[in-house]
């Protein structure tokens, strides 16, 4: 059985993520309060396996986590993009105009607006987390109360869908990591086929210092898929930068990452996975 920590909630669509990526497996979930809790479980035990939300195609990144990522031991070992569908749940028997408050998550209230416009005297209640709040919806008894979570969520707290698909834009998919390390590192990626890469590293504050890198890149034939960059804490006006590369030939990426290295410093490799691809269906 493999055992896998998740930020927030059972129900959550970090568990969501993880059941869907290890289909078919019997899995144990380790819920964790926040994504730091996350890294502070993987270093009590190597062989516990993270799932954690990296960016989401309308909020955009979680700019904390790929400094997390960058501090542990831990690599990316896969990455899994979910289809993010909310339902609105309460107690069973409740019906939608009895209710008088809505909680969520921040970010799941705000990608459910449009919905929530059509309860004007519904008051709106942020929470920690979608699956909490449903959690605690069961556990108080809060006959006026719903929340915004998942379906999988009110399954598991015994709660009634009273609308489902509420978010506002269908296209709503946000990309999860899967973590892991050391023999737990080679056990996820045993049947993988590596063409998927995430690094970090710094540029001086010169002139064309990035359109340097990326012109390397090109010659070896490496698409960039992603790019973020952060500020370096204490050095003003300064940046590093996390990019996502893929590839078709593993050699020439690894001469790749040579040919860059006279060009940048501080260079880590945060893993080298498999890309998963994704229709992105407005089904």
């Amino acid at each position: 059985m493999k055992r896998v920590a998740i930020q927030g909630g059972e129900g959550s669509f970090h568990e969501i993520t993880a059941r869907e990526y290890f289909k078919g497996e019997e899995l144990e979930i380790v819920p964790c309060s926040t994504f730091r809790d996350i890294f502070v479980e993987t270093r009590k035990d190597p062989d516990l396996i993270g799932v954690m939300a990296i960016e989401n195609t309308i909020a955009g990144s979680l700019l904390q986590n790929h400094d997390l990522l960058k501090m542990s031991d831990v690599r990316i070992a896969g990455e899994h993009k979910l289809r993010i569908s909310h339902s609105l749940v309460a107690l069973p028997g409740r019906p939608i105009g009895e209710i008088k408050e809505v909680m969520s998550h921040p970010i799941a209230l705000m990608q459910c607006e449009a919905f929530l416009d059509t309860l004007p005297d519904v008051k709106i209640v942020e929470h920690e987390d979608t699956a909490l709040a449903a959690r605690d919806i069961r556990d108080q008894q809060m006959i006026s109360t719903a929340a915004i979570c998942s379906a999988l969520a009110a399954e598991k707290y015994g709660l009634e869908v009273l609308a489902s698909g509420i978010e506002t834009n269908k296209r709503n998919f946000t990309r999860f990591l899967i973590l892991a390390q050391g023999e737990m590192l080679q056990e996820v990626q045993k049947d993988n086929h590596i063409n998927k890469s995430s690094l970090v590293f710094v540029l001086p504050h010169n002139e064309g210092s990035l359109s340097q890198v990326l012109s390397v890149l090109s010659f070896y034939n490496i698409n960039l898929t992603r790019i973020q960059s952060l500020p370096i804490i204490g050095r003003e006006w300064e940046y590093q930068f996390y990019i996502d590369l893929t590839f078709t030939d593993y050699n020439r990426y690894r001469q790749s990452i040579d040919a860059i290295m006279p060009l940048i410093s501080r260079l880590k490799v945060l893993g080298e996975y498999r890309e998963e691809k994704h229709g992105f269906s407005e089904e």
